[in-house]
């Protein structure tokens, strides 16, 4: 059987290997492998002129985690142009952290840029370049719950931005239970839409898991 094709959208930042030390297109080991692991063909995207054209070659999307919106004009534009034209396409389309921030962003909600300004706490980045555990409450039958496989749900986190008010089309289906801010949101007039706050990708991989199992359809 043909394994669906996931693409998975890479940052672009300064790396080092072997001898080198320059400009590189990478991601996380982690996402590779649940993708892997599910039965998908995973494939990383570098920013591309043409979203559009890029979607004629997968069967789902990722939109991973990395740098903070605004870091990187290149990929943000990108990746806001590929996760909308995903949407109005109906491809499966995952956003994983800084992912589901920039799916609110392109169906024109907004962001809050520093978290402990609004919350007074840094729990959601409590040491930066280590992830922090919680949990989310998912709203039940939701998309969030069914690819979580729970309603109350541990999750791997590290991020100091989330999303403010909720872009157009999408239901806001999971909430952190330190805080009841905003952790998963989705579109119930798509096949799978969804943005979660959390990385699946350090954890269990369950949700990406499910995004693989949409786009075998």
């Amino acid at each position: 059987m043909t394994r669906p094709v996931i693409g998975l959208c890479a940052a672009v930042e300064r790396a080092r290997w072997s001898v080198w030390d320059d400009e590189a297109v990478l991601l996380p080991r982690g996402y590779i492998d649940a993708i892997q692991r599910a039965g998908g063909l995973a494939i990383m995207l570098p920013p591309d002129p043409a979203p559009e054209e890029v979607l004629t070659l997968v069967d789902g999307v990722i939109l991973a985690g990395g740098a903070d919106y605004g870091e990187r004009p290149d990929r943000d534009a990108f990746e806001i142009a590929l996760g909308l034209a995903a949407m109005e396409r109906d491809v499966p389309l995952l956003g994983v952290c800084r992912g589901m921030q920039l799916m609110n962003l392109a169906r024109g909600g907004t962001l809050i840029e520093h978290l402990p300004d609004v919350l007074g706490h840094e729990d959601h980045r409590a040491v930066p370049g280590a992830f922090g555990d919680h949990y989310v409450r998912l709203l039940p039958d939701s998309l969030a719950a069914r690819a979580a496989g729970a309603v109350s749900h541990p999750t791997k986190s590290h991020h100091h931005q989330g999303v403010d008010e909720i872009g157009e089309g999408f239901e806001v289906t999971g909430w952190a239970t330190v805080d009841e801010l905003v952790e998963a949101i989705e579109d119930p007039t798509r096949r799978f839409a969804l943005g979660v706050q959390w990385h699946p990708e350090a954890s269990g991989g369950e949700e990406i898991a499910a995004l693989v199992e949409a786009a075998r359809v």
